[in-house]
């Protein structure tokens, strides 16, 4: 029988072997230990180090001593020349050594071992129509293409192409449905002695998603731990800031709604207004929204707005499922920077950019929300520190549709790897990022919010179901007044 550690004791050569195959035996014990075994996972895990644990502690271990007529040193040799031996055989190359090709008789039709390197990858994708980043079973995602992409480049080999989590996948950051990033960085064990390797990679994905090239990454690296800070950008019509008009008169903010919803039996294509309630703009209207310039003094506040979330601040209301006394709550900005106006194809846009250490789900996009609606219904920005406080309010999330990912931040890691490793740093890449960007982001937003209103469509929705949003703290007083806050175990709708 077999036994589970055979494979690393085939590479083992015994104190016993002969003199002459000293050299040998010290070459394939420093292949050994250095070779990169982090990947592994259970029994492979266990078996790699069987050697330090001690093998005599482990099932199936071998009882007879390691002799010059045993799977030593000698037979590896004998092996590697192909004058000897049956079975598959396996290449291991250590750094700073040379190539001993092994055999293993119980291992028979296996896939060659090819060394795996901790890398980063950076990247950049668009997405539009993918169920976020993060891989998801029975989901569309961005890591669901780029493991089948690098598993046809053969970056993954085929004995790893059964679970993603076999070459510690993990990205710096993990966008949402819908969201885009102009540089993202995914940390995992690679096969790299492949030419063109990134050109293999990008062969096999979609145009909409980019890999920029990789770095050479400490073994313990990790890209969401060692991710010191995020950039996000998030592109905004201004038209978002005209006035609120008047509500419906069946909508009252201070009362339960009991109406049926009535549910549209025509509406555009690609419209999200399912509902007769919702009122959706006629082109005469939009052509009127979009001529909208934003002056000086909503530009003046809409700065000071944003302003007011840097620091370190309890977002609980600005993502869902937290209570004001989670810790995880609490998060540090950085910096928030609003544009000035823009004009493009005849709309007028700003471009936010927040620098925060961490965020939330939903947490820009809520940030995003709240601002929009405090000035299209001139309610005192007095009430973005009270949003903060331990009061449970219903505040909604702008559109996917504006948000991407600018770049993360690794300066710690790079002040640690000065002059050893390469820095992690998309600086090299900026024309490619930028023409991505342009391409595949900036005309992307721009043509869906042209072709569908979807920043008109939010606040038509807003606007229509703002008895079911509990949005009474959207006043002239800037008070969260008792009939908003939302208590425990309240089923009020979320917005959306």
């Amino acid at each position: 029988m077999s036994s589970p550690n055979d494979d690393v004791n085939a590479a083992s050569p015994a104190a016993a072997a002969a003199p002459e195959d000293e050299s040998m035996t010290k070459r394939l014990r420093a292949t050994t230990e250095t070779e990169d075994t982090s990947s592994y996972i259970g029994p492979k895990r266990n078996r790699v180090r069987g050697n330090i644990r001690g093998a005599d502690k482990y099932k199936g271990k071998r009882n007879e001593p390691w002799g010059a007529t045993g799977r030593n040193a000698e037979d590896a040799v004998t092996k590697a020349a192909g004058t000897g031996g049956t079975g598959g055989a396996e290449t291991i190359t250590a750094e700073g050594s040379g190539s001993v090709t092994m055999t293993d008789d119980n291992e028979e039709g296996k896939e060659a071992r090819i060394p795996k390197r901790k890398v980063a990858l950076l990247m950049a994708y668009c997405g539009t129509g993918y169920q976020g980043m993060q891989v998801n079973e029975n989901a569309k995602t961005i890591e669901g293409e780029l493991f089948k992409a690098m598993i046809k480049a053969g970056a993954v080999s085929k004995d790893n192409s059964d679970d993603i989590k076999k070459v510690s996948l993990m990205r710096s950051a993990r966008t949402d449905k819908g969201v885009h990033a102009a540089g993202n960085v995914v940390s995992l064990k690679m096969i790299v002695d492949i030419e063109d390797v990134t050109g293999k990679i990008n062969a096999e994905l979609p145009e909409q998603i980019r890999i920029f090239g990789y770095v050479r990454a400490l073994n313990a690296f990790n890209a969401k731990v060692l991710c010191d800070s995020r950039v996000y950008e998030y592109l905004l019509p201004t038209y978002v800031f005209l006035p609120r008009p008047p509500l419906p008169e069946s909508t009252d903010v201070s009362s339960s709604s009991t109406t049926e919803t009535v549910i549209r039996t025509e509406r555009p294509e690609g419209s999200m207004a399912w509902d007769e309630k919702v009122h959706i703009s006629t082109p005469e209207e939009m052509v009127e929204k979009r001529s909208y310039r934003i002056d000086e003094a909503t530009m003046s506040k809409v700065r000071e707005g944003f302003a007011a979330y840097i620091g370190t601040k309890n977002f609980h209301n600005f993502t869902v499922k937290k209570g004001f006394k989670e810790r995880t709550c609490q998060r540090y900005i950085m910096k928030f920077d609003v544009s000035d106006p823009m004009m493009i194809q005849g709309t007028e846009w700003l471009s936010l950019k927040v620098h925060g250490q961490s965020f939330m789900l939903h947490q820009i996009r809520k940030m995003v929300g709240l601002i929009i609606m405090i000035i299209r219904t001139e309610t005192p920005l007095k009430l973005i520190p009270e949003t903060f406080k331990e009061n449970k309010i219903n505040i909604p999330k702008a559109p996917s549709l504006g948000l991407l990912l600018e770049r993360p931040m690794f300066t710690a890691y790079n002040r640690r790897v000065a002059g050893k490793n390469p820095p992690l740093d998309f600086e090299p890449y900026r024309a490619e990022v930028e023409a991505f960007k342009e391409k595949y982001i900036y005309e992307g937003i721009i043509k869906e919010e042209l072709d569908f209103n979807r920043f008109d469509e939010f606040l038509q929705i807003m606007d229509g179901h703002a008895d079911r949003y509990n949005f009474a703290y959207l006043n002239k007083e800037g008070i969260i007044p008792k009939e908003a806050i939302i208590s425990r175990g309240d089923t009020s709708v979320v917005a959306e």
